[in-house]
């Protein structure tokens, strides 16, 4: 999964509708989700989105499909569906945003490189995203503090 993640090409038409800059840290963000949802998809669960720009990134990479598809495939062996808030399909977990944004968090502990910094909590705002997302830095210091002392026990 890193190595596709690593290898994934990511032309003009994913950044259609991400005008934010630098393009290199949305694509980052973009390169940590798809690996958060690899850990995420192996364990069966849905995780929460925590940036709108690499959101943007992901729907242009999306619609991209043939490439998208075929990264997939490599990356997870299987298609990653977006399940948005609100399409009625049931595809989703039916758990609360804040609930899916903590295994977002959970998932990056697991896909993390030692001492690599996760930009997605943050990112919106440095980005200059008019109504940023994000996870707060507590709740995030929060989750692993918690997962270090499970990790312990």
């Amino acid at each position: 999964m890193h190595r596709a993640v690593g290898e994934l090409r990511l032309p003009e038409a994913v950044f259609k509708t991400c005008p934010w800059q630098p393009r290199e840290l949305v694509e980052t963000g973009l390169r940590q989700w798809l690996r958060c949802c690899g850990a995420a998809m192996r364990d069966d669960q849905v995780i929460g989105m925590p940036s709108h720009a690499v959101d943007e990134a992901w729907h242009g990479l999306i619609l991209c499909t043939a490439r998208y598809a075929r990264f997939c495939e490599a990356a997870y062996g299987r298609f990653l569906h977006h399940f948005p808030e609100g399409d009625g399909f049931g595809g989703g977990s039916g758990d609360s945003m804040d609930t899916q944004l903590g295994r977002t968090v959970v998932a990056w502990s697991m896909v993390a490189e030692p001492g690599e910094r996760c930009v997605l909590w943050d990112l919106d705002s440095a980005v200059g995203v008019e109504h940023p997302w994000g996870v707060a830095r507590e709740r995030v210091e929060g989750i692993e503090s918690a997962l270090l002392a499970k990790e312990s026990r």
